[in-house]
């Protein structure tokens, strides 16, 4: 790791410090007396096109005069943004140290305030053309996404799950019953309006100010970035707030600071529900293909089976009330 910082910094001599959290990659804090920085190390892929379009996207956003930060990839002096480790294979990058804080579990205040950098960042994402092709694909081409999870492995694994996971067989069951209704109806998703989107945008990819918490400071993350739907990046952050203790007053206030800057239309409303469902089973798939390729063991597995399920029943019980809020915050 030390070699990976000093390629970007020569003359760096300093601390790494571990971030905890986070389920796929691992973070280090880079500190010495005159550089601050963020080294990630990706463990999810090994793929350089990925991480290739993320920074395209994240240095043309980071010379937009945005009232939030991103990211800023810090080149090596030979010019490159990531580096590859010998023994694993896996990539490494260097970002410039953002300060700000990390939203507390139960914290609320932030959430018109992110709505509002999620809408600017949407109107800017519209304008904004990489010059390469995203590796990822679109959420609803779910079928294609995943293809270790043919829908005969993910029928297995739901109706018959192996030992680590009997005791979620209600569990497994509801998500795969949920899985088969979203295949359903991915095909009527393709008309709607398309542009880059983050993709991830939730409490744990961003930053709130030190000083003033309820003022968001930055957007993290950008690893998922890509072409997909425009209403796919509100879908997306509403179904991380399902089970918020102020669950319905943080969709009401992110969905008023969101419609400062992007104006949905009627159908992309009507699709919100069944994207939040997507962005759910999407999740679910993503840990079912770690686990079979052994990134994970099955604990990590079992905890998410626990929290999606739990979330397939907020979505379901609050569905109504959330399309309200959002045509009367459009409106």
């Amino acid at each position: 790791m030390e070699t990976i910082v000093s390629k970007a910094w020569p003359e760096w001599a300093g601390t790494l410090r571990r971030r905890s959290g986070g389920w796929n990659n691992t973070t280090y804090f880079v500190e010495s007396q005159t550089k601050r920085g963020v080294l990630r190390i990706y463990d999810t892929h090994k793929d350089k096109a990925k991480i290739e379009f993320e920074h395209a996207v994240l240095q043309q956003l980071g010379s937009q005069n945005l009232p939030f930060k991103v990211p800023v990839p810090v080149s090596a002096v030979t010019g490159e943004t990531m580096y590859q480790i010998n023994e694993s294979g896996k990539f490494a990058c260097l970002f410039r140290y953002i300060e700000g804080d990390t939203p507390k579990e139960e914290a609320s205040g932030y959430a018109e305030s992110f709505g509002e950098a999620a809408g600017i960042l949407s109107a800017v994402l519209a304008d904004i053309n990489p010059g390469l092709t995203p590796v990822y694909r679109p959420y609803y081409e779910l079928r294609t996404s995943y293809p270790l999870c043919s829908t005969e492995v993910i029928r297995e694994l739901c109706l018959h799950p192996p030992e680590p996971f009997r005791e979620l067989g209600m569990e497994l069951e509801m998500l795969y019953k949920a899985y088969e209704n979203i295949t359903d109806s991915l095909h009527e998703l393709a008309e709607l309006p398309h542009q880059l989107v983050h993709g991830d945008l939730n409490a744990s990819n961003l930053l709130v100010q030190s000083t003033n918490p309820s003022e968001v400071a930055a957007l993290l993350d950008f690893e998922f970035c890509t072409y997909d739907l425009r209403v796919m990046e509100p879908a997306v952050i509403l179904s991380g707030l399902l089970g918020h203790p102020e669950d319905k007053l943080m969709i009401r206030k992110l969905c008023r600071g969101f419609s400062r800057s992007v104006r949905l239309s009627p159908a992309e409303i009507s699709a919100i529900p069944v994207l939040m469902l997507l962005r759910k089973i999407d999740v679910f798939l993503h840990f079912v293909t770690r686990f079979l390729e052994g990134t994970d063991e099955s604990g990590v597995l079992h905890e998410q089976t626990r929290l999606l399920s739990a979330d397939l029943i907020q979505l379901s019980a609050g569905t109504a009330e959330i399309l309200a809020v959002l045509r009367e915050e459009q409106e």
